[in-house]
């Protein structure tokens, strides 16, 4: 257990940030690291968007996140907050590209785009969006260690650093669990999670992310959230207990592992990996 002492300065390093979002920015000037964009106006702001909703489905494509049709990514407009850019339904992953984005408003109308839209994705993303004006972007698909987790209807436990990124800051929902989301009165549990929560588990569905930070955010949160649905299965398989962290240390790793930035931090070296691998997805 660390001293008392210990935990101040902690607390005193940081506090101490400065101009600095995180402890993970270097203090040393120079060095190559990501920053965080700035924009010089709406248009490039919305192209920086839509560039980062294509990248992620091209990631959701190579963690073979695709199901037929199912699974969505959605990003708020920032000129106009009543409309967001999503895939279009029936294209696969890897064939999303910023020429087949589609734009849509909280009715499901596609108001730009050639494509349809999928109605199950419509009921659910334009209802968190509409309902929540500070979320940004929103993801969901159906993955098979987040499918197969979501029907034990339990919540992810804090059993290393990782999982700890989603302590307090994820609900288990079961309103219409594995009911397919088709009518607009559906969702509503979800909807009500997202008012305080990163990620939600819906039962006998999958996992569904949010954002107030940015889609990059939204984008990893979901990858790291089926990742932690996969380590918790492969611990449950095991012969041994594991020794979850106390609740004083998954808020710490919470703190300086899981915030918001973070995930799009984390998203920067998918991101580029993605855009070197495809360099048809900005056509």
């Amino acid at each position: 257990m660390p001293t008392a002492n210990a935990t101040q300065a902690r607390s005193a390093q940081s506090n101490d940030l400065g101009e600095r979002v995180s402890i993970y920015q270097p203090e040393q000037a120079g060095l190559i690291f990501p920053q965080l964009p700035e924009f010089s106006g709406i248009a490039e702001e919305r192209e920086h968007r839509k560039q980062r909703l294509v990248a992620g489905c091209r990631a959701f494509a190579m963690h073979q996140f695709d199901y037929g049709m199912a699974g969505h990514i959605s990003v708020r407009d920032p000129e106009h907050p009543n409309l967001y850019w999503t895939n279009p339904m029936a294209v696969h992953f890897s064939q999303v590209s910023l020429s087949n984005l589609i734009l849509a408003d909280h009715e499901g109308r596609v108001v730009e785009g050639r494509h349809a839209i999928n109605r199950a994705g419509f009921v659910v993303h334009a209802s968190v969006h509409e309902a929540h004006p500070d979320i940004v972007a929103m993801c969901h698909a159906h993955t098979p260690h987040g499918t197969a987790w979501c029907s034990t209807g339990r919540p992810i436990e804090p059993y290393n650093q990782d999982a700890a990124c989603f302590f307090e800051n994820h609900a288990v929902v079961s309103d219409d669990g594995g009911a397919v989301t088709v009518f607009t009165d559906q969702g509503q549990g979800v909807v009500n999670a997202f008012a305080s929560n990163r990620a939600v588990l819906h039962k006998n569905h999958g996992i569904l992310t949010a954002s107030r930070h940015s889609v990059d955010d939204a984008i990893f949160w979901f990858i790291a959230m089926d990742r932690c649905c996969q380590v918790q299965f492969l611990i449950e398989s095991s012969s041994s207990k594991p020794e979850l962290m106390d609740e004083a240390a998954a808020r710490h790793s919470a703190e300086h592992v899981g915030s918001d930035y973070l995930g799009w931090l984390h998203f920067q070296p998918v991101y580029d990996q993605v855009v070197a691998a495809n360099p048809d997805m900005f056509d």
